[in-house]
């Protein structure tokens, strides 16, 4: 039986996110749907977020704007060799792919399209399974195309966790299909839905 002193001598437990990056991808309808799931993500969040949302290669900074306003994480564009900070949302900037460069940094890249987007959700998920294989989650939301396919199935043979909105409950039905299609996804579900599993996911574990 353990004393009263032994828990005062004892050393406190460290505690971290088993999973330390989430990255998003969205294209049609994305902008109401990244409302809602940013909306119910609290500001105790621990893993950091990244998004790419397809859109106009000159669109300006309202969308950040926007969804900030919709968040109580911070949130902002992607800076190139940024460091990812956990509790933080990051966008995709407008006519730049977004990439994790390794463990705990973004870069941005001016390529080719690929899936005739920049930013492309294929290029998001595929660098950020190289870096954080199982400590990573992909999602993908509502869009049309099949961008987020091959990224989705690059995390989930790196060891991480792939989660799709429910096609009934998508805006545009296509992007899920693709990405349910191509792989075996851990979980399919309606949009209300994924910030509650992401917050379970992402809780702090006892190492």
């Amino acid at each position: 039986m353990k004393s009263f002193t032994d828990g005062l001598n004892s050393r406190p437990p460290h505690t971290q996110p088993y999973f330390e990056l989430v990255v998003v991808g969205t294209s049609l309808g994305g902008l109401s749907a990244l409302e809602l799931l940013l909306k119910k993500l609290p500001v105790t969040f621990p893993a950091a977020i990244a998004i790419v949302q397809h859109r106009h290669k000159d669109s300006d900074t309202s969308l950040s704007q926007f969804l900030q306003s919709c968040s109580v994480l911070p949130l902002k564009d992607a800076e190139d060799k940024e460091a990812i900070v956990p509790g933080q949302v990051y966008l995709a900037p407008a006519d730049y792919h977004l990439l994790v460069e390794d463990v705990g940094r973004f870069a941005l890249s001016t390529e080719m399209p690929v899936s005739y987007a920049r930013p492309s959700i294929d290029v998001l998920f595929e660098s950020a399974a190289d870096a954080y294989g199982a400590r990573g989650i992909g999602v993908i939301l509502t869009g049309s195309g099949r961008d987020g396919a091959q990224g989705l199935a690059r995390i989930k043979a790196r060891g991480g966790l792939a989660i799709v909105q429910d096609p009934k409950t998508s805006e545009s039905r296509m992007m899920p299909e693709a990405a349910i299609a191509t792989t075996a996804v851990d979980w399919i579900l309606p949009l209300a839905d994924i910030a509650p599993r992401l917050i379970h996911l992402c809780q702090p574990v006892i190492r």
